[in-house]
């Protein structure tokens, strides 16, 4: 995910307007919204007062290549501006385990489409 991406995320989470994180950085609500799209710079002191509000290391922003994980509130997800979607690094044997778990699963749909044809063979 793109660090833009990743910083428009991260606020929307907290619930923050780009209007709040303008005051923060004192700046106006549309060069915030320019910074936001990657269209003016952010410098390392603005870095630091993003981090800081949205309650996050800045290597936590503007690492490019981090994979993401979901976390959830009393089970519901939201994907407006109170969004729960925390990105993350997922370790390599959680990565395994899901795609493990993928397979057998269309192992089993794959056997439960043939024990569906079977059956409609009988009822003919």
């Amino acid at each position: 995910m793109i660090v833009q991406e990743k910083l428009k995320n991260l606020r929307k989470q907290k619930g923050i307007s780009q209007e709040k994180m303008a005051k923060i950085l004192g700046t106006d609500t549309s060069n915030y919204s320019r910074k936001e799209r990657g269209e003016v710079k952010i410098f390392d002191d603005e870095w630091e007062k993003l981090a800081k509000t949205l309650e996050v290391p800045v290597e936590d922003i503007k690492e490019e290549d981090a994979k993401f994980s979901f976390q959830f509130e009393n089970s519901t997800f939201h994907d407006h501006a109170g969004s729960n979607i925390n990105y993350s690094n997922i370790p390599d044997f959680f990565i395994e385990t899901q795609k493990k778990y993928i397979e057998k699963l269309e192992k089993e749909i794959e056997s439960l489409k043939e024990e569906n044809e079977t059956l409609k063979l009988k009822i003919k």
